[in-house]
């Protein structure tokens, strides 16, 4: 049996429905998180769970060398066409080491974490991210904050997009955040997203056992500090 991201990610609708991602956060974002890291040219990301690679693609305009990874064929197929010397993407699992001690700055994006049924493919995934760069290489992962998540949830709301209407059911249940998503294109679809609501302490642990060291939090894209209360997401920075 697939998980649902292995077929959810790669159907036309997962991109339909998120075509709109505000792609002006996202480039504020990555913005700030170079003027942070202030890399040299010569410094290598590597982007892991990329998806159509829009992340990647952004850092290498900026004159960097960055490596993109994922699970989706498709996304990867997409991200393709935009490869250079300095931009590549390839099909690959997170959970295992891609290139090891290969990078110096190692990205996890945009919620891209928790996918996992099962805690040990957690730690499979942060110590394989842990293997893929050097020694004193520095991981960015931004997650929701899922305290604040839950405590708000939206339980449900209809969207639009090319003329398919989109209805979006929310819960949270045995740790985890869940998306049914229902919508009729031709026949009826049923798909649900389920990503598990990791919280501070959970990270704390994983990246310890990784050989990981936090060195800084921030709570939004401005990089303002975390607050386990009031901040939209929770973004660690750690190094080796």
């Amino acid at each position: 049996m697939k998980n649902w991201f292995d077929t959810w990610f790669n159907t036309p609708y997962y991109h339909l429905l998120y075509k709109n991602r505000n792609s002006d956060e996202a480039e504020f974002f990555l913005n700030n998180l170079l003027d942070y890291l202030k890399p040299d040219k010569n410094h290598k990301f590597l982007d892991v769970a990329c998806g159509k690679g829009r992340h990647a693609i952004f850092i290498n305009k900026k004159g960097y060398h960055i490596e993109g990874i994922d699970l989706s064929k498709k996304s990867i197929d997409y991200a393709c066409q935009f490869s250079n010397d300095k931009l590549s993407f390839k099909v690959h699992d997170m959970r295992s080491t891609y290139k090891k001690e290969e990078f110096d700055f190692l990205l996890n994006i945009f919620t891209s974490f928790g996918y996992f049924d099962e805690s040990s493919d957690n730690f499979k995934a942060i110590h394989a991210m842990a293997d893929n760069i050097k020694k004193d290489g520095k991981v960015v992962l931004d997650f929701m904050n899922a305290k604040k998540v839950v405590r708000y949830l939206v339980k449900s709301e209809s969207k639009t997009v090319d003329n398919i209407q989109f209805t979006i059911k929310r819960s949270y249940e045995n740790g985890f955040l869940l998306k049914d998503i229902y919508f009729t294109d031709k026949q009826q679809f049923h798909f649900q997203e389920k990503v598990q609501a990791l919280t501070l302490s959970d990270f704390i642990d994983l990246f310890e056992k990784s050989g990981l060291k936090i060195i800084n939090l921030w709570g939004d894209y401005s990089l303002n500090d975390f607050n386990a209360i009031h901040s939209p997401r929770l973004i660690i920075l750690a190094q080796k």
